[in-house]
Order: C-alpha cells, then structure tokens, then sequence
C-alpha cells in the first residue's frame, strides 16, 4: 500500500503505550501492509511497530528470514495485540533500531519466546520463536509499551554510536 515515514525519538508517539486493537478491521489491515511494506523498504530492516509510523496501536511485522543472525523463522509475521507469554534463557546483545537511527546498545532479551496474539485473519496466533527472531519480536514489543533500545541499556557503556558502511 504505501512505504511511510519513520518516527525517530524524541517524538512522543515513541514513549506512549499503544491502545490494543481489540479486533482487527480493514483499516488495521492496511496499517499491516503499510507496516510490512514501509519494513521491506528500509535496508536490513527486520520488524516494525505501528508508533514507529506514528500510529498508537498495538501492530508489529518482522521478518528475519535471510538476516545472517536469523537461525530460524516463521517467515512474515504480521500481528495485533501481542503478548510474550513464556520466555527463557536471558542474553545481551547489541541491536539498533530505526528510531533511534545513531545508536546501537547492549540489550539484554530472552533467548526464546512464546509470543501470542490476532493475525492479519482475526484469528488467535501462537509461535514460538529463538534466538534473533525472538530479539527482534521483543523489540517489537518493547515499542508497542512505550520502550526503546536506550530504556533497556544498564550504563552508558552498552551504547555505541552506529557504524555506517560505504
């Protein structure tokens, strides 16, 4: 449908909890394909989360199929209302993020996830998801709760400034 703009912190969009969707209509399946195509225009872009287009809804898609940290995946995931109901196996490592465009950070996530809520359909969807797929979700999450990469750094020596390659 259409690529949008980016949000980048300190909008407030970033810092506000999203309202959960509830059901999921026509107008929130356009904000899916929107998301998805606005995801696949950005290079190396593996997820994205409605305030990031500056919508206040709990949405998200992510697709780390062919990242080279991606041990598995479920392909593209496009969701409403979700929710990490089961996580384990904690680890840090560094992330970037699209709104916060200059920096990357050591974030300690869970190694794995179970992670639920509304597909594009209306329909209940469970995946279980390790290693990157499962970092980038939570991500994901973490902006749908008012969360960025730099609310998850435990000093100032887990932020970087980000390398650019020419």
């Amino acid at each position: 449908m259409a690529v949008r703009p980016v949000v980048r912190y300190p909008d407030s969009v970033l810092k506000r909890p999203a309202a959960r969707a509830g059901r999921v209509d026509d107008a929130l399946r356009r904000l899916a394909r929107d998301l998805v195509d606005t995801m696949r225009a950005g290079p190396a872009t593996v997820g994205l989360a409605a305030p990031q287009v500056g919508e206040g809804v709990r949405a998200f898609c992510l697709d780390v199929s062919g990242h080279p940290r991606a041990g598995a995946s479920h392909g593209l995931v496009v969701l409403f209302d979700p929710e990490v109901v089961e996580s384990g196996d904690q680890e840090v490592l560094r992330e970037g993020c699209l709104s916060v465009p200059d920096l990357t950070a050591n974030v300690h996530r869970a190694g794995w996830i179970v992670l639920q809520g509304l597909a594009p359909d209306g329909g209940r969807s469970v995946y279980r998801m390790e290693g990157f797929e499962a970092r980038a979700a939570q991500h994901e999450v973490d902006h749908l709760d008012g969360l960025l990469i730099l609310d998850r750094i435990r000093s100032a020596a887990d932020l970087f400034p980000r390398k650019t390659y020419r």
